[in-house]
């Protein structure tokens, strides 16, 4: 199995290099390659029929992880899994990873037997104040644990979207970032990165390449692992020199140092409270706001 594995995602890397020579380049509105030769995925700039075939020959597994505490629970997590279920990877194996607070009942979605649900009891024990953290390091657990045995891709997604189109084969890749949908739209010069030279998120004027959202995060596994755990050194690191940033500041170090294979456009979580640009032409996953939870 691991064997596997690793010839896929070798073989992946292959294609999708060959991919973003020969099928990224169909619009001239948007960036769909990225200086270090990664593809941005838009509507248009990738030839699904091609993808198809050749995801189909390695009978994949992709796994999704959502985790859902207090109201997330009551007021997301329903539209998100029956969304899922609908548009999530269809027509292959997927493996749904769901972490709770408490005692759930799934949603009623059409029966599908590639769907396989599992639900994981956060225990007591966990309650933090930071959700964020929470959130990574239970993810690690269980990527150790069992999910690196299970799925051949995985990605971790907040509770507060809804998918409104296929999020299909077109997403895969080694690492899996997220444009986020309003820096993506602004200058270099104004995005958020980390300024404070002492923490681990740092990021100094002058540099970075884009600013990723941490709502979706993807990957093989032990990548998405990593990511998990590197953030947890830096939450330690900060909390150690007495500073504290956000999970999504720490990302965008992450990912300015450990370059993302594969970068989702701002259409794959899109705000529907904003206006939506000419560049974007399908709204594939809806984020909605939690402010008020």
């Amino acid at each position: 199995m691991r064997a596997k594995r690793r010839m896929l995602m070798l073989l992946s890397c292959l294609f999708l290099l060959l991919m973003a020579k020969i099928y990224f380049r169909k619009r001239l509105d948007v960036i769909t390659t990225t200086n270090w030769l990664a593809p941005v995925v838009w509507e248009g700039t990738f030839d699904r029929v091609a993808l198809e075939k050749y995801y189909r020959k390695w009978n994949i597994t992709v796994g999704l992880a959502v985790f859902a505490i207090g109201r997330l629970t009551d007021q997301y997590l329903d539209p998100f899994l029956q969304s899922a279920s609908k548009f999530f990877m269809p027509g292959y194996r997927v493996i749904f990873y769901i972490m709770v607070d408490r005692h759930i009942q799934l949603p009623e979605v059409d029966y599908n037997p590639l769907q396989s649900f599992q639900i994981h009891t956060i225990g007591e024990e966990r309650w933090w104040t930071n959700l964020d953290l929470i959130r990574m390091k239970i993810l690690a657990e269980h990527i150790q644990e069992h999910i690196r045995y299970e799925v051949d891709f995985l990605f971790s997604m907040s509770a507060n979207l809804v998918f409104q189109s296929e999020f299909g084969v077109e997403t895969l890749s080694t690492s899996v970032a997220q444009l986020h949908a309003w820096w993506y739209f602004q200058k270099t010069s104004y995005l958020p990165y980390e300024r404070r030279p002492m923490s681990a998120a740092y990021i100094p004027f002058g540099l970075g390449d884009f600013y990723y959202s941490g709502t979706i995060i993807g990957g093989v596994p032990f990548q998405v692992l990593d990511v998990a755990q590197e953030y947890l050194k830096g939450v330690v690191w900060d909390a150690e020199n007495g500073l504290n940033s956000t999970y999504e500041k720490y990302l965008n170090k992450y990912f300015f140092l450990k370059k993302p294979t594969k970068l989702l456009s701002p259409e794959y979580c899109w705000d529907p409270t904003f206006n939506t640009p000419q560049q974007v032409w399908y709204m594939k996953i809806a984020q909605y706001p939690t402010d008020s939870l």
